[in-house]
């Protein structure tokens, strides 16, 4: 059996799927990977990991729109989740880091600096 290269669909046996394309049997370029708990992740790949620009959403309404490398939210990035809340700004190992703003559901917005996922300073 020859290597997936190019552009094609391969399912896996947990339900799980991806469409998109392919390099030396890995995901890599463009392409949607559908998990079976419908999580689905939309956007650039490199040697089967997440990497570039996607978009990550949950069945749940949560939505992920940003920068990723090796699998990791790294860079500028948006997470919006269902009630109206909102972080824009860097992110760094998964987690907001750097630079952000963050919208409460009331639409009240705090600007700072996040460390590790924690706001640590206001905006100047």
């Amino acid at each position: 059996m020859g290597k997936k290269e190019g552009k094609g669909k391969f399912s896996w046996k947990d339900g799980s799927s991806y469409e998109g394309e392919f390099l030396a049997n890995n995901l890599h370029g463009k392409g949607i990977y559908k998990w079976s708990d419908n999580r689905e992740y939309d956007g650039d790949w490199n040697d089967n990991k997440m990497h570039g620009n996607g978009v990550f959403s949950w069945p749940d309404g949560r939505k992920y729109t940003g920068d990723y490398i090796n699998d990791k939210k790294e860079g500028q990035g948006t997470f919006e989740w269902t009630d109206g809340r909102k972080y824009e700004g860097s992110w760094r190992n998964n987690k907001q880091d750097g630079p952000g703003k963050y919208t409460s559901a009331d639409g009240s917005v705090k600007e700072g600096v996040w460390e590790q996922g924690k706001r640590k300073k206001n905006a100047q």
